[in-house]
């Protein structure tokens, strides 16, 4: 059995940053692996571990600087990856869902796994859509939120609990091959070891561009435009009381009796 998870590189924001036209300048961004994507890594080397049959794919989107990423997921324990990137869709100014299933279908086309897992979302984004618009790509079917998973002993079929709203959990069969987004919470991601870390610098990471995915450059033009980029204006009606303890307490004391708190 092949199963393929999909491993996004996220920025995240110094504190303090600039921003210049519709990016945050690079000397205020670090980099680091997703939350979520680290969960459905896990998720996939413990199935390796308990089979002997399963071999394990990570695939990415994104620019050389990616790999340190795509890296540390081998080195939690993948078997190899695929980095996907090129000239043209570095020349893209925002990859939205429906272009970065594009790409990932087009690798799934190569590897044919029997099953797909994703992040729910991405710490930077936060589209949360991936991996649903891959499954509608695909054809195949798809849980979200997976928070465990179990697959049947001929593997064709995926039994997983899922959640919905309101704390309400579903449980449900899913026909594999399929796509599941995994939640935080359905494992304890590993470490990696450093034993683990330097066999991943030897591990294969295949970089594959549009050419080489039969795709053409509509394949990564998308219906979002990035217009703007702008720090949003934090507001708060926050009333802050100063004074000795005594006196504080009397002044919160009668502003949440105007509230209506405590009212019979």
């Amino acid at each position: 059995m092949k199963v393929l998870v999909t491993v996004k590189e996220v920025a995240e924001a110094a504190d303090d940053f600039e921003i210049s036209g519709t990016e945050i300048e690079e000397g205020y961004l670090e980099y680091d692996l997703n939350e979520w994507d680290d969960y459905a890594i896990e998720e996939a080397v413990q199935l390796s571990e308990e089979r002997d049959d399963v071999e394990t794919v990570g695939v990415t989107i994104g620019p050389e600087r990616s790999e340190e990423t795509i890296r540390m997921a081998l080195a939690k324990g993948l078997d190899r990856a695929v980095r996907v990137w090129d000239d043209a869709i570095a020349r893209q100014d925002l990859l939205d869902v429906d272009a970065k299933a594009r790409l990932l279908e087009a690798i799934v086309e190569q590897e044919e796994p029997d099953l797909i897992l994703s992040g729910v979302q991405a710490n930077d984004d936060s589209f949360g859509a991936t991996g649903v618009a891959l499954a509608r790509q695909l054809g195949v079917q798809w849980a979200a939120v997976v928070n465990r998973m179990e697959l049947t002993e001929d593997d064709t079929v995926a039994n997983v609990r899922r959640e919905l709203e309101g704390g309400v959990e579903e449980l449900t069969e899913v026909d594999m091959p399929a796509v599941l987004t995994i939640q935080t919470g359905i494992n304890e991601p590993r470490y990696a070891s450093l034993r683990g870390i330097r066999q991943a610098q030897s591990k294969e990471i295949d970089v594959q561009g549009l050419e080489d995915l039969e795709l053409g450059e509509d394949a990564v033009e998308g219906a979002l435009d990035l217009t703007r980029m702008y720090e949003p204006v934090s507001e708060s009606d926050a009333e802050i009381f100063e004074g000795d303890p005594g006196e504080t307490a009397g002044e919160l004391a009668e502003v949440l009796q105007e509230k209506g708190v405590g009212a019979q």
